[in-house]
C-alpha cells in the first residue's frame, strides 16, 4: 500500500474510533472514499483492533456476517465478511447491558463455536472444522454500527469491525456432532412474546461451512483461529432493533437458551 493509502487507512480508522468513543455515528466512509477497496476496509479494521490490543485488550475470536445466501444476492456479494471479537465485548447470560453503552444496537440469534484447537487454512474441510470444535453454544449477538442509520455498504461494515458490538453466550455446551446444526431451530422472544424464528441452515446452508470459510480466509499474516476462540456463525434471522428495557431470550432446539436484558437509556436503533 502506498504512503497515501496508509494515511487514508489511519484517517478513516480514527473516524470510526472517535465515533465509538464519542457515541456519535458518522456518515458512511464510502460516501467520501468511493474507491475504498475491501482490502482497504480490512486494513482499517485491523488498525483499530490492533489499537485495542495495544491498550491491553485481547482478541477472543471472530464474528461472521452476510452468511445468508439470499442476503448475499441482494447485496451483490459472493462471500461472508468477518470481524474480531474482543474480550470486553462478552456479556454473561442473563446480565443487563446498559442501553447507553451502544449506539444503534440490534440483536440476532446465532450459534457460537468454541474451538478446541487451532484451525488454519488453506485447505480446511468441513470434517477438519468439526474435529476442531470443542462444542457449540446458543448465542445472542448485539451488533452495533458506528455508521449513521446503518447506511452501510460492504466496505463500511468491514472497516467497522463487521459491526461487532457485544456477545452473550448460553451456559450449556453441546458437542458439535451431537446435533445436526443445519436443523437446529430457534425462537427469539422479546419481552416474553415470540418475535423471530430461524434455523442453522440460514448460515450458508450449514453453520460449520461458515467456520470452514473463515479458517481458509484467515491466512498469514492474519491471526488464524486458535484453541479457546469463540466464533459466531452469522445471523440466523433478521436483525431486531433494540429498545431500552427490552429483554430478549433465544430458545434453541437441543442447544438450550440464552438471555440478555437492556437497561434504560439513550440507545437509538
Amino acid at each position: 500500500m502506498s504512503d497515501q493509502g496508509r494515511t487514508t487507512v489511519v484517517e478513516l480508522a480514527d473516524r470510526l474510533w472517535r465515533a465509538e468513543v464519542d457515541r456519535t455515528p458518522i456518515d458512511p466512509i464510502t460516501e467520501t472514499q468511493a474507491d475504498l477497496t475491501l482490502a482497504d476496509a480490512y486494513a482499517i479494521q485491523a488498525y483499530n483492533v490492533r489499537r485495542r490490543v495495544e491498550a491491553g485488550r485481547a482478541i477472543r475470536g471472530c464474528r461472521l456476517g452476510r452468511t445468508s445466501q439470499p442476503r448475499q444476492e441482494i447485496l451483490g456479494v459472493t462471500e461472508p465478511d468477518f470481524g474480531m471479537l474482543i474480550d470486553d465485548m462478552f456479556v454473561e447470560d442473563g446480565d443487563e447491558v446498559p442501553a447507553e453503552s451502544l449506539l444503534q444496537p440490534r440483536v440476532v440469534a446465532e450459534i457460537a463455536f468454541v474451538m478446541a484447537r487451532d484451525l488454519t487454512g488453506p485447505g480446511v474441510t468441513t470434517v477438519d472444522a468439526l474435529t476442531a470444535i470443542g462444542g457449540v453454544l446458543p448465542a445472542i449477538e448485539i451488533v452495533d454500527s458506528r455508521i449513521a442509520d446503518w447506511r452501510v455498504q460492504l466496505a463500511d461494515t468491514v472497516a467497522d469491525n463487521a459491526s461487532a458490538g457485544r456477545v452473550v453466550l448460553g451456559s450449556r455446551i453441546t458437542p458439535a456432532t451431537a446435533v445436526d446444526l443445519r436443523l437446529a431451530g430457534l425462537l427469539l422472544h422479546r419481552n416474553g412474546s415470540p418475535l423471530e424464528s430461524g434455523a442453522g441452515a440460514a448460515a450458508l446452508g450449514n453453520p460449520v461451512r461458515c467456520l470452514t470459510w473463515l479458517a481458509n480466509r484467515l491466512l498469514p499474516p492474519q491471526r488464524g483461529l486458535r484453541g479457546g476462540d469463540i466464533v459466531l456463525s452469522g445471523p440466523l434471522h433478521r436483525l431486531v432493533p433494540v429498545r431500552p428495557n427490552d429483554v430478549y431470550e433465544v430458545e434453541f432446539a437441543h442447544l438450550g437458551t440464552v438471555t440478555v436484558r437492556f437497561g434504560g437509556g439513550g440507545a437509538a436503533a
